[in-house]
């Protein structure tokens, strides 16, 4: 009997859901639990052909028992290793290095030392930095987040350098970013399952949290819809994320992404709405099962994404720049109509050039 686990901390209607569904399938061979951990050892498996990971972002326990489960063959979802390293200003640079339009960002390090340092840590820090190439860069109004943050936490709408200044003050040791506003004319952000599954949903991030979703605008441009869809699946194909959610600000017809790294992005029905809801748990259930059915034991089970195969091989980064839309199906929330793009070949790769 393959197992498929799902690891959860507060929230409730998603997990519990899926769990359902999967087993209102009756997969022979296959059901659906929430993970049970009564000791972790070393190389020893957990017992789960996948585990859908829900919570390990807010507690290292269970991040490193992940891990250990993927080195026995478990087929969790997102990668463990990948979602450790992987941080949102990161992200950026590789949208803007496969052709993905994003807002102008800069890194800014912390106003408190972090613990254990001193100002001697930082010696190769030019001090004071140039504010005013990086204000300049960015311009104001601008948003000040954490580079590796979620959930809207600690970000911050900039009107001018004395305001970014105060708020900066009092972000103690957090890394953050300092990005471009853009003024958008529409919004939207899309579910993506297993790198082929997308979901479109008009969203308002300048709405209360429980009414983001309403989708009462004008329906959507197909072309537009089209180039948010293949925008989608190329970050996720990069990133290598099996469950993510992509959100785009559109400025002057062009869809910007704004936030891309989301991998245990918001499912709860009380803040998407039953249509979104549905549509995620149906397509987590089957995705879970087909993972499983392709689970082998004593493997890894992981999915690695295109930047990281294309380092591992050698190869420029662009050279793998097509879209695999390998997508069955796209769907969208009303009035929003999308149809999967086709499945497109990679095109053969030019002789390598030396790595940067």
């Amino acid at each position: 009997m393959k197992k498929i686990g799902i690891l959860f901390g507060q929230e409730r209607s998603f997990p519990e859901a899926v769990i359902e569904r999967i087993n209102q399938k009756a997969e022979e061979g296959i059901t659906a639990e929430a993970v049970k951990i009564d000791k972790i050892f070393q190389n020893v498996p957990l017992g789960y052909s996948v585990i859908i990971d829900r919570i390990s972002q807010d507690v290292p326990f269970y991040r490193a028992s992940l891990k250990n489960a993927a080195t026995t063959g478990t087929a969790v979802i997102n990668n463990p290793f990948w979602w450790s390293a992987d941080e949102k200003f990161f992200n950026n640079a590789l949208a803007e290095q496969i052709g993905v339009p994003v807002p102008k960002t800069a890194l800014i390090p912390s106003r408190q030392h972090p613990t254990g340092t001193t100002g001697e840590s930082f010696s190769n820090l030019t001090m004071p930095l140039d504010w005013d190439a990086i204000f300049e860069y960015t311009g104001f109004p601008a948003y000040m987040k954490p580079y590796d943050g979620g959930g809207w936490r600690d970000v911050y709408k900039l009107h001018d350098k004395e305001d970014f200044f105060d708020k900066h003050s009092g972000t103690e040791q957090l890394v953050m970013l300092l990005q471009e506003e853009i003024i958008f004319e529409e919004y939207f952000r899309c579910y993506c399952i297993g790198g082929k599954h997308v979901h479109i949903m008009q969203y308002d991030p300048r709405n209360p949290h429980h009414l983001r979703y309403a989708a009462d605008g004008k329906a959507p441009d197909p072309k537009l819809l089209k180039t948010v869809e293949e925008y989608t699946l190329k970050l996720c194909q990069y990133l290598g994320y099996d469950f993510n959610t992509v959100e785009f600000a559109v400025r002057d017809g062009v869809p910007i992404a704004i936030d891309f790294c989301n991998p245990a992005p918001d499912a709860d029905i009380k803040s998407v709405g039953q249509e979104n809801f549905d549509w995620v748990v149906e397509t987590t259930a089957n995705y879970a099962i087909e993972r499983a059915k392709a689970q082998i034991d004593g493997q890894d089970n992981l999915t690695w994404g295109e930047y990281i195969k294309a380092s591992v091989a050698g190869k420029p980064l662009v050279a793998k720049a097509a879209t695999k839309v390998a997508a069955k199906k796209v769907s969208a929330t009303k009035p929003v109509a999308a149809k999967s793009a086709p499945e497109k070949a990679a095109p053969k790769p030019k002789k390598a050039a030396p790595k940067k």
